[in-house]
């Protein structure tokens, strides 16, 4: 055991040793890469250079021809046809990725190639859903309860009660709101069901409008005929007191709800003139996300990575090669 113990500290001593001198070695190693890599650098700068420019006008060419746009048609679904177009939408996108060209130019698409992702999401607007359905409220307020209330609006259980949604369509290049939207459209709203559902709710609609107009004509009767009593009793010079009954103030408060209903209901007819109504349609909204437009920054560095990475590779090799030499 005696002799084992001073040969154990030899070698601790010798790796302690060899540890200093590779740490004392640590800054040559580093003026040794960075003199390689700018000798690398000048050897081969007309190379990099050539890279750098055939880099930037292929990318800048692929940024010019290939643009991606996307469009946006911000719709309200009508006669509780919700779940009905975001199926709709699915359908037509798996249409989209399975590249059915004979399915989209059915429903008349111009130039199906063209059209190359379509989706669907709501336009959060918890004020109005909570405004319009007092359930609505203590729904999400029991939901929030055992959750994060920013994930439960957007959840599709909850997105799908929101009036407004936004149909995003991705194309390859410019496009017509007549080659792609409204071919889209048209085929969201072809419905024989809904359109039967359509049907009934404005004729519904329409009977109301009646009805209010009808009620609003009999209150301005009444209301012209307490105005002509109370010219005539002005002019014979005596007092006339009115009986409470007669509530005037109420007749006067029912007309003008009334009135406002009635504006309301023709709001309504003007926006069930589809089953899908189309609000607002915006095209030809350039995209910018990930690499669409940045090739021409993208690709010389990355020509000219690989290219460092072959140098360095078949440099390794070399070296490699020499020493089993």
């Amino acid at each position: 055991m005696s002799t084992n113990v001073p040969q154990n500290q030899d070698d601790q001593e010798i790796d302690l040793f060899l540890f200093l001198k590779k740490i004392s070695n640590f800054p040559q190693w580093i003026s040794a890469m960075l003199f390689k890599s700018i000798q690398f650098f000048i050897k081969n700068g007309i190379i990099i250079l050539i890279l750098l420019i055939v880099g930037f006008g292929l990318g800048y060419y692929l940024d010019k021809n290939q643009k991606k746009y996307d469009h946006q048609i911000i719709v309200a679904p009508n006669f509780k046809s919700t779940d009905y177009l975001y199926s709709k939408i699915d359908l037509l996108a798996s249409k989209i990725s399975e590249k059915d060209v004979l399915f989209l130019k059915s429903i008349g698409i111009i130039d199906p190639s063209q059209l190359t992702k379509i989706s669907i999401e709501p336009i959060v607007d918890v004020y109005k859903l909570i405004s319009n359905n007092e359930q609505n409220f203590e729904l999400l307020e029991l939901m929030a309860q055992n959750g994060d209330l920013k994930t439960i609006v957007k959840e599709s259980t909850t997105s799908k009660n929101y009036n407004y949604h936004t149909i995003i369509l991705s194309t390859n290049g410019v496009t017509r709101q007549g080659d792609v939207v409204d071919p889209i459209l048209k085929y969201l709203n072809n419905s024989s069901y809904f359109e039967k559902i359509q049907k009934i709710s404005v004729g519904n609609i329409q009977q109301k409008i009646k009805e209010k107009e009808a009620t609003i004509v009999q209150i301005d009767t009444i209301l012209n005929a307490f105005s002509n009593n109370h010219r005539n009793a002005q002019r014979s010079d005596k007092l006339i007191y009115y009986n409470e009954n007669m509530q005037l103030s109420s007749i006067i408060n029912t007309k003008d709800s009334l009135v406002n209903m009635l504006g309301a209901l023709k709001i309504d007819l003007f926006n069930s003139g589809k089953v899908i109504n189309d609000n607002t349609v915006i095209i030809n909204i350039k995209n910018n996300e990930s690499i669409n437009g940045k090739m021409k920054l993208i690709l010389p560095v990355l020509f000219i990575s690989l290219f460092i990475i072959i140098g360095f590779i078949l440099s390794f090799y070399k070296s490699q090669r020499l020493k089993a030499k």
